[in-house]
């Protein structure tokens, strides 16, 4: 029998008899992308990132830390310095009382030494709960101090950064941090050990406009604001409402301002991996970027012999390896990527304009050799192939190139290029940026690079936008590609006023890679035979022993024969 009491229905008899199941009490959030309502034990499950929307929510620097560093391996430095209220500020002191009782730290950054993934290195991550991430003269002070360790225990750096901009309660004495941070930086440059950074939401002001974007490798999370003016400043200086993404990570990275955006789940892999080349070692074999095998053993098409046999010649025309280079069936430059190499980590933009399709780059690895690599992308599909705009590169994917050959000479990597362009794109727009200028500096950078350089032409070699990634210690081709200064079409429509003649231009250009071999203007040629993956594992091969004869040269003495091969030309 039961009875009530207080509102509570209850056996009659001991309360101890029987227990009494409460409902479990559980917190929710809402989610400042979608509007959901989220359970809190999910989304701390998923990285605090919104499991409808993918929004990356923000995280305290300690939080921060644990999600990304191996556990149990962070000696913190520096832990003592504490703000001083220089300027007598208005209601500052209080502000930074209640920001350190609220996230336990003296101020806006969190800076020491730890291990991601097993790569050792120094760290520092700013605090977005700390007044907003802004960067005082503490922040300041303790980033350098974290440089300058650095280079004595010689550690890489890595940052993570969330900034609202520089502390106004300190006034000028903050803006100067910008500088401070950026000399710091710059020394620490030059002792050859990399430092990457991960932009969080958001990072802002005076932070992006200093040690933010001094990367060797940026990256950031998916939909980070990341800018030097805010959104609302922008829209009342402009008087413009701005359109959907502007300042998001997508944003810069079309804009050729970031090498990667990368999940949250990923980025302690990303990082690991990315330490681990940097110190020219290979990671671990489930890192994120290790390529998955492929199955696509389908012979090469060659149209130049079918034409052979319909015509009865032993050898292909000039004009039909032309043709055959240009084939929808002969491999790009990532697919013979993919297929050869056993990881590659694709990085974007020139840090200037955008990010070119029709070139792509980054770091590869197979056996224990790392390179840098760099090609000429025309697509596979007809869809791919007008987003590339068909290899034709713009400035702006010259200029990317030439950043990761830079970056390529300051960590002892070798360069790979593998080339396929009908040439430089010609357009009013390349033109404004400076094409002939973008091609001019490639090679100077590439005349004077400390670092082994291999160019293959894999496909159609165009002229002085094929050249850009031609400068090499060698210059190799396929059996079937060509490499001419200009097209048969427009060779024949120059001199001869008609494209019926582009087969007998071809042949008098001496564009196909015997012929170039006689001239010295390449140095050997590689067979282009069966499948894909042989024809990806027979380029790798000759690169690696090009590279092995290379490799006892000092860098004086290499751009001193690559100066004096290009001379005797």
């Amino acid at each position: 029998m039961k009875t009530k009491q207080k509102g509570i229905n209850k056996l009659e008899g001991p309360v101890t008899d029987v227990p009494i199941e409460l409902p479990e009490r559980r917190a929710y959030v809402k989610c400042p992308g979608c509007r959901r309502i989220i359970d809190l034990e999910q989304l701390e499950a998923s990285h605090d990132v919104c499991p409808r929307c993918g929004h990356h929510m923000r995280l305290g620097a300690r939080k921060r830390l644990e999600a990304t560093v191996d556990a149990g391996s962070f000696e913190e430095w520096d832990a003592e310095l504490e703000a001083t209220d220089i300027l007598a500020f208005p209601g500052y002191i209080e502000k930074l009382e209640r920001a350190q009782r609220s996230t336990g730290d003296k101020d806006a950054v969190l800076c020491g030494r730890a291990t991601i993934g097993g790569e050792p290195c120094a760290i520092f991550i700013m605090d977005g709960d700390f007044m907003m991430g802004s960067m005082g003269s503490v922040v300041g002070e303790k980033i350098c101090r974290t440089f300058e360790r650095a280079a004595e225990l010689r550690l890489p750096v890595v940052g993570i950064t969330v900034s609202g901009g520089a502390r106004m309660q300190e006034g000028t004495t903050s803006l100067m941090q910008m500088a401070k941070v950026s000399g710091a930086r710059a020394r620490f440059a030059k002792t050859g050990l990399p430092y990457l950074v991960l932009l969080t939401d958001p990072t802002t002001g005076g932070v992006t406009a200093s040690f933010a974007m001094e990367g060797d490798i940026i990256l950031a999370e998916p939909g980070a604001l990341i800018g030097f003016a805010g959104p609302r400043v922008v829209e009342q200086t402009t008087h413009k409402r701005l359109p959907a993404g502007f300042q998001r990570s997508e944003f810069l990275l079309e804009h050729g301002f970031l090498d990667l955006i990368v999940e949250r789940e990923n980025v302690p892999a990303t990082l690991s991996e990315l330490l681990a080349l940097h110190a020219g070692r290979i990671p671990a074999a489930d890192a994120p970027h290790v390529l998955p095998e492929r199955h696509e053993p389908h012979t090469l098409l060659k149209k130049a012999g079918r034409k052979r046999r319909r015509s009865g010649n032993e050898a292909p025309s000039a004009y039909d390896i032309v043709q055959a280079a240009r084939s929808v069936e002969h491999p790009t430059a990532l697919e013979l990527i993919e297929l050869g190499f056993d990881g590659f980590i694709e990085l974007h933009g020139d840090r200037y304009f955008s990010d070119d399709p029709a070139i792509v780059g980054g770091i590869a690895w197979v056996g224990d050799q790392v390179f840098t690599v760099i090609g000429t992308e025309r697509g596979r599909s007809t869809k791919e192939r007008v987003a590339r705009n068909f290899g034709s590169a713009h400035p702006e994917g010259y200029r990317k190139a030439q950043r990761l050959m830079k970056e390529a000479e300051r960590f002892g990597r070798p360069v790979l290029c593998l080339i396929d362009t009908a040439g430089a794109y010609c357009g009013i727009g390349a033109e404004e940026r400076g094409q002939g200028e973008a091609i001019a500096s490639n090679l100077v950078v590439m005349s004077e690079l400390e670092t082994p350089i291999v160019s293959i032409v894999v496909g159609e070699g165009g002229s002085g936008g094929a050249l850009a990634l031609a400068v090499a210690d060698r210059v190799l081709m396929l059996d079937n590609a060509a490499y001419s200064v200009v097209s048969p079409e427009g060779c024949a429509s120059i001199l001869w006023k008609t494209t019926d003649r582009a087969a007998d231009a071809a042949e008098a250009l001496a564009l196909t890679a015997p012929r170039l071999a006689e001239l010295g203007i390449v140095d050997g040629t590689i067979t282009s035979s069966g499948t894909h993956r042989e024809l990806a594992e027979r380029i790798i091969d000759r690169v690696t022993h090009e590279l092995a004869e290379l490799a006892s040269l000092k860098p004086d003495a290499l751009v001193e024969a690559r100066q004096a091969k290009f001379r005797a030309m």
